[in-house]
């Protein structure tokens, strides 16, 4: 048991305009500088957002992508200007909870993931919310936030 002094070396915090993301991007924040830890920003660009024309334009799904890009600037500034030592950005597209799960947990060797309880896309009919999906198939341990 080496994390039995519960400190995660690398913090894995999805985010969406939502309340409840917010509230996990704080405290997520927060862990960070008490820890010392790396706090790694993520958003989905989800493919359910764009329409059949949008899809197939490129530009488009560029221009999203550049939009949504600046906006995780501006989480990277609130980390850092708050005291956080490092911080990563990602941005992946597709479904939130399989793409975070799937590809971003993967690819960014997080430790520890941290999300609101409920995404801004409501509820999914399939697998309740994409909180409980990621809760129930995330290979590493998940602080869900209320």
């Amino acid at each position: 048991m080496s994390n039995q002094n519960n400190t995660f070396e690398r913090v894995l915090v999805g985010v969406d305009d939502s309340p409840d993301a917010q509230l996990a991007f704080r405290y997520a924040m927060h862990r960070c500088i008490k820890d010392g830890s790396t706090l790694i920003i993520t958003s989905i660009l989800e493919d359910s957002d764009m329409n059949v024309y949008q899809a197939l334009t490129k530009d488009y799904v560029h221009g999203e992508r550049k939009e949504l890009e600046e906006h995780m600037q501006e989480y990277r500034k609130v980390a850092l200007d708050a005291g956080v030592k490092n911080v990563e950005l990602m941005v992946a597209e597709g479904d939130p909870g399989e793409t975070i799960v799937k590809d971003v947990i993967p690819s960014c060797d997080a430790d520890l993931l941290v999300i609101g309880s409920l995404s801004k896309k409501g509820i999914r009919k399939y697998f309740g919310s994409q909180a409980a999906y990621m809760a129930k198939y995330s290979p590493i341990s998940v602080m869900i936030i209320r």
